[in-house]
């Protein structure tokens, strides 16, 4: 990680220029975030008040005694440019630009964005403006001006986010927070003045406690910006997984881009080659995004496409094939030998073909003994579990033996729909354990779509 980019994600302080304690206020959520999550030194500054929630409070970013990492500018966007000058003069590292009213909003805001990128005279690196920040649950900095109640922050985990949009990087990760998924990093770039998501890609790439990074693009900006994303995220593939959606696709949506961000969305096929051509995973939505990047995290990548399907519904084990096969990937028919070795333990009604489906008689131990029994073969890759937990004979102890059947190293994802005690708990349990559930059959083949993709990324499967 870059020196710069380690001071926007890793501070040691913090300086909020525009502090205030007013609820409501995006000052306020953000020095209330700060003052009561981040695990360094916060500065409050802002010329109107002596002491705020009972800390003292500066006039200038220049009158703080220490040294300062990163300063956090909430102030109106007409003060920015001499704001930017302290802080040069300060000494500080990376400014975040929480304000809005730059280049999004016309000519007028793109003059005042220059006069705050001279300003910065390349000593201070720049994050937005027209940005909500940065979210890091490993050391409680949290920029992001949603109050608590209004914007759940997710718990730390291995994925990270990258948005283009605030908004939308707010919106999914309050959703990821009330589904489980763990975020360890998001960041928002806003109009991206200087810092943009090519750096950011390069930045989180390093960190060991991330395993999957998740991009939300509109559009780019500046000339050369696709080659060297283009570069940065071919070099990023070989390491960690990339997963990306690209908002923008139609020509009205990229006029919306350009209104936003100021960006411009260009055209949609050129990014779609570009991204295959990187190894990226793209997707059409952000919530597919976290979900697969849940199985990116946790499974071992295949040694090939072959998906064993085992249900207690013939109907979800007919539907569950069509998902799978519409995304390029194969549920084989299993072969005579290991259908005999099923067929001598399992009821006589049982489908042993693939899928398997133990229909509504289907117990724990049965699910159990067909993941010992074909997982261990050559015939399969990876397995897709449909449990039904409103069946008599289903229970949570099943998910301990799923996660048991990780030994076999090949991935496994579990579908259910079920919201009885019993089902919550059930995938609760294979979420701690490190295995994925999944509401929708679709989004479960997306993920295993992912996995089969990044292992020919990877080079460990060649394409079939």
């Amino acid at each position: 990680m870059s020196v710069s980019l380690n001071y926007l994600l890793n501070p040691r302080s913090i300086a909020i220029i525009g502090a205030t304690a007013r609820e409501g206020s995006v000052g306020g959520v953000i020095t209330r975030n700060l003052l009561t999550k981040f695990r360094g030194r916060v500065y409050l500054v802002n010329p109107g008040y002596n002491e705020l929630l009972g800390h003292r409070v500066y006039r200038s970013v220049l009158e703080v005694p220490d040294e300062v990492d990163l300063a956090v500018i909430v102030t109106p966007a007409p003060t920015v440019p001499k704001i930017m000058s302290e802080c040069v003069a300060k000494g500080v590292r990376v400014a975040v630009i929480i304000s809005g009213g730059f280049s999004e909003v016309g000519e007028d805001g793109a003059k005042l964005e220059r006069e705050v990128k001279e300003a910065a005279q390349g000593r201070v690196r720049i994050l937005g403006p027209n940005c909500i920040g940065v979210y890091n649950a490993f050391n409680g900095l949290d920029t992001f001006f949603i109050p608590q109640g209004r914007m759940e922050r997710p718990r730390a985990g291995p994925i990270a986010l990258i948005s283009q949009s605030g908004a939308v990087a707010a919106a999914i990760l309050d959703w990821a927070a009330r589904k489980g998924i763990g975020v360890g990093i998001a960041v928002n770039y806003g109009n991206k003045l200087d810092i943009s998501e090519v750096e950011l890609l390069e930045a989180l790439v390093g960190n060991e406690d991330l395993r999957v990074v998740v991009m939300y693009v509109e559009g780019l900006k500046y000339p050369g910006e696709g080659r060297r994303l283009l570069e940065v995220m071919r070099q990023v593939t070989k390491v960690k997984p990339v997963i990306v959606y690209k908002a923008g696709r139609s020509k009205s949506s990229g006029r919306a881009v350009k209104s936003h961000t100021a960006a411009l969305a260009g055209n949609y096929e050129i990014y779609r080659a570009m991204l295959r051509q990187t190894g990226a995973i793209e997707v059409n939505n952000l919530m597919d995004a976290l979900e697969v990047a849940k199985a990116l995290a946790t499974q071992p990548l295949p040694r090939g496409n072959r998906v064993l399907i085992i249900t207690d519904s013939g109907g979800a084990g007919v539907q569950a094939v069509d998902n799978v096969e519409s995304v390029g990937l194969v549920v084989p028919e299993l072969p005579q030998e290991v259908r005999s070795t099923l067929a001598k333990s399992l009821p006589p009604f049982v489908s042993t073909a693939n899928p398997i489906d133990l229909t509504g008689s289907a117990t724990d131990a049965m699910y159990k003994f067909v993941l010992d029994t074909v997982l261990p073969t050559g015939h399969i890759d990876m397995a897709l579990v449909l449990a039904q937990m409103q069946l008599p004979g289903m229970t949570p102890k099943l998910a301990d033996y799923v996660i048991e059947a990780r030994r076999f190293g090949k991935p496994i994802v579990v579908y259910g729909i079920s919201a009885n005690e019993d089902a919550r708990a059930f995938k609760a349990r294979l979420e701690e354990g490190g295995v994925p559930t999944y509401e929708r059959l679709e989004t479960a083949a997306n993920a295993l779509r992912a996995l089969y993709e990044y292992a020919v990324t990877r080079g460990l499967v060649r394409p079939r």
